[in-house]
């Protein structure tokens, strides 16, 4: 049985391996074409936006559906109309033929699709791993994230571009193709959980989620918290191109290794999350990672070494990623299986909802400001005082 567990947990990380490296060189390359289009950054915002703004929209309909389909095969269904897209990207930018309004289209049809293969891979967690094995399976799902994205898709996606500009997007196409193959492996039935119950409407499904949701206050503070987190980081992430390219004069290949050194952090937190989360109060956890996030970004708005900036990035990365472990293993212990991914559906749609709203006001307040170390600087002052608020109000049981 522990054997079954740990290859089908084997192959949902490889899976998810590959669709992240996918990921990781798109979240490079896309912003590096962008800006040699434009440098005006709420131009360069909304492209962040046009990435997100898919949860905004369709992740309450993807949660449903995910509660009502075999959750493996949405995403190799996802991952392969990813691979399709990015692919006519490739053949776009060979032919010279982008505009900042075509990379917007790829971006929003890439983001429908991540709506339902990235809900899908956390969903499906609870069915590969028992309760007992969560914390560690979401810390691997998180590690196996920052490795695919951070550490082999950031420098992939810089470099490539640099040599050949079309190259980035035809090695993400493959990946997710593989990522997409690779999960055709994995054994078994994977459709949701739980008492059989009579059939209904989508929109009676959506409404049952989101009355459990409701009637679970601590829930609804994650879900709060949790959307403020991903809003005020994004404030300034939106804008880390133009910080090192502009304020931190590095070159485009410079910036995947920028991320690369900033991923170094992420991957210490995911490994640690589960023993800080078994040692450690969840509310100190919370609290703590939102109050170094904080002071790591708003010491990048000070600083102008890219050394420093890369090592508070990196900082940033390791308590996210922890937060974001406690908050993924708070969902799979108190949500049922049978309606995990209407809950995730409705979660997604503020925290990842919020992204876009926190880019392009990024965006506005760089340009406001004339420059994306002071929006770095009022990210981290708002992240603090956030930390404060969720130390007030949020409460987990003993």
């Amino acid at each position: 049985m522990v054997r079954s567990v740990e290859r089908r947990l084997t192959w949902l990380l490889g899976s998810s391996a590959f669709s992240n490296l996918g990921d990781g060189i798109g979240k490079v390359a896309f912003p590096l074409l962008a800006a040699t289009v434009t440098r005006d950054p709420v131009l360069i915002a909304g492209l962040s936006a046009a990435q997100f703004l898919p949860w905004l929209l369709f992740a309450l309909v993807a949660g449903a559906l995910l509660d009502r389909v075999d959750r493996r095969t949405a995403i190799v269904l996802a991952n392969t109309a990813r691979a399709v897209v990015v692919g006519a990207v490739a053949l776009l930018v060979y032919l010279d033929a982008v505009s900042i309004w075509l990379v917007y289209a790829a971006a929003l049809l890439i983001g429908v699709a991540e709506t339902v293969a990235d809900s899908a891979a956390n969903v499906l967690i609870p069915s590969v791993v028992d309760g007992s094995g969560l914390a560690k399976a979401n810390s691997k799902l998180q590690a196996t994230e920052i490795v695919g994205q951070t550490f082999l898709g950031g420098p992939v996606g810089s470099l490539t571009f640099a040599l050949f500009a079309s190259l980035p997007f035809l090695l993400n196409s493959v990946a997710f193709a593989v990522g997409a193959a690779l999960l055709v492996a994995l054994a078994g039935s994977y459709r949701p959980r739980g008492p059989a119950r009579p059939e209904s409407s989508l929109r009676a499904d959506l409404a049952e989620g989101l009355r459990w949701l409701r009637r679970n206050p601590l829930l609804l503070r994650l879900v709060l918290v949790a959307g403020l987190l991903s809003m005020l980081t994004e404030l300034a992430q939106a804008q880390l191109v133009l910080y090192a390219l502009e304020d931190l004069r590095l070159s485009p290949a410079a910036f995947g290794l920028f991320a690369f050194v900033g991923g170094i952090g992420g991957l210490a937190g995911a490994a640690v999350a589960s023993r800080l989360l078994d040692r450690t109060g969840r509310r100190t956890v919370l609290t703590g990672g939102i109050v170094v996030c904080g002071l790591a970004f708003g010491g990048m708005g000070f600083t102008a070494q890219p050394a420093l900036s890369a090592t508070l990035f990196g900082l940033f990365a390791a308590a996210v990623v922890t937060v974001n472990v406690l908050l993924a293993t708070a969902r799979h212990t108190l949500v049922p299986g049978e309606l995990l991914g209407r809950v995730l559906g409705a979660w997604r749609t503020v925290v990842w909802g919020s992204l876009p709203v926190g880019a392009l006001l990024g965006g506005v307040l760089t340009d406001a400001l004339g420059s994306p170390s002071a929006t770095f600087v009022v990210s981290g002052g708002l992240l603090l005082a956030l930390a404060a608020g969720a130390f007030a109000t949020v409460r987990f049981p003993s």
